[in-house]
């Protein structure tokens, strides 16, 4: 007996499929442990479970392998399940094409992490939620002074040395005029900031002591240019390496492999599927621009890819992010850290592949805040300079294709 299962967020819908007889019975249930648990009490009879892949199905594909029962978890996104062509739709459709595509073996299979592991991904993915809630208040704080005309530092400096200037406007909203509640907005904003702010420090402090105990994080922060959260990220989406056939299947995994369009004796390989985890994407591009200041063999790759030529760049970024993710599940399979001299010749392999940064001496922290800013004393040496050399058309001219055109010098 195979049940199959279409999880939703309140009710869910259980189809028992025999497969000898090709009958089936449904039922719903709430989607609750309990509910559950129940269910799997009355029916011992079940030999499969098989369910879509979502948010619930972590706990519930425990539940069943706790008491014994095989367990599989489908990737709806596959192309065999596909509802463009079906003139009706409903969830009990859909639990009973779930069962006979997995007795037909249709689908494919997805990987269940550990509790712990699922506990990871979501924190690191929170993590990357407040701290897009921190570039969201200091964007609306900016636009708060850039529609009054009043300017303030641009960057970091503006957090770091320029909160003086922007405290300094700040005013409770009981104490404010009609003519100054944008004083209260901005107090409210930036107590709000102060929280998030504090709030990312303790997700970082957890995170660090996590990285720390962690040996594949440190192993993988080895890289040159791979730093503490690209390395947590690549280890709670691969969890096991050994899942993975070879570095193509890794590559699939992540989205970075091109789509490909073959008929006939047409073969076209179009832009990357995207598939896999969009954070794990971005941060191993990112990582692979900033391998560029840190890492010869990142360098050395990077160049052969672009071959000079500034239309390729983009897509060498994209090839060098595959790749330093495959070095990393290798490196997770075989329990070793980086190794340059396996990558580069000898004599570039001093220093473990790391790149000399040559930094420049930071500047001396000028005034907290200044009418003068750096963009309006631009602008003034801009006008104290020697005016250059203009330009325009004369009356004596000289042709050139079609167009008649001549340059004269002003004294």
């Amino acid at each position: 007996m195979t049940c199959a299962i279409d999880l939703g967020k309140f009710n869910s819908v259980c189809c028992f499929f025999d497969p000898a007889t090709q009958q089936h019975q449904f039922q719903v249930i709430a989607t609750r442990r309990s509910h559950f648990e129940h269910l799997l009490t009355t029916r011992p009879d079940i030999d499969l479970v098989v369910m879509e892949a979502c948010g619930p199905n972590g706990w519930i594909s425990e539940t069943c392998r706790a008491r014994g029962m095989k367990t599989i978890v489908f990737s709806t996104n596959d192309e065999a399940w596909c509802w463009k062509n079906t003139k009706r739709k409903t969830d009990r459709d859909d639990v009973l094409k779930l069962a006979e595509m997995s007795l037909l073996r249709r689908l494919v299979p997805v990987h269940v992490p550990k509790p712990d592991i699922r506990e990871q991904r979501a924190f690191i993915k929170y993590r990357k939620s407040v701290d897009k809630d921190i570039n969201r208040l200091k964007n609306s704080i900016r636009s708060l002074f850039a529609n009054r005309g009043i300017e303030i530092d641009t960057g970091e400096r503006a957090w770091n040395t320029g909160p003086v200037h922007i405290n300094s406007c700040r005013k409770p909203i009981e104490d404010c005029t009609r003519d100054e509640l944008w004083r209260g907005q901005l107090d409210m904003q930036l107590s709000r900031l102060d929280d998030v702010t504090r709030k990312l420090e303790s997700l970082e402090a957890k995170l660090d002591e996590f990285a720390a105990e962690h040996p594949n994080i440190v192993r993988l922060m080895t890289i040159p240019g791979v730093g503490r959260k690209t390395a947590e990220a690549i280890v709670a989406a691969i969890d096991d390496p050994h899942r993975f056939k070879n570095a193509k299947h890794l590559s699939s995994y992540l989205g970075l492999t091109p789509k490909q369009h073959q008929s006939g004796e047409i073969d076209r390989n179009g832009r990357i599927s995207k598939r896999g985890s969009k954070l794990l994407r971005t941060m191993l591009l990112q990582c692979a621009w900033c391998s560029l200041r840190y890492n010869k063999w990142s360098k050395k790759t990077y160049d052969r890819i672009t071959g000079g030529s500034k239309t390729r760049r983009k897509k060498a970024g994209i090839a060098l992010a595959r790749k330093l993710g495959v070095i990393a599940w290798a490196m997770m399979r075989d329990q070793t850290n980086w190794d340059a001299s396996k990558l580069l010749p000898q004599d570039e392999a001093k220093d473990n592949g790391k790149l000399k940064i040559k930094r420049k001496p930071p500047k001396p922290p000028g005034p907290v805040h200044s009418d003068e800013s750096s963009g309006v004393a631009h602008r003034k040496a801009n006008l104290t300079m020697k005016p250059k050399r203009q330009t325009r058309t004369g009356n004596r001219s000289t042709r050139t294709g079609n167009r008649r055109t001549q340059t004269v010098q002003l004294k």
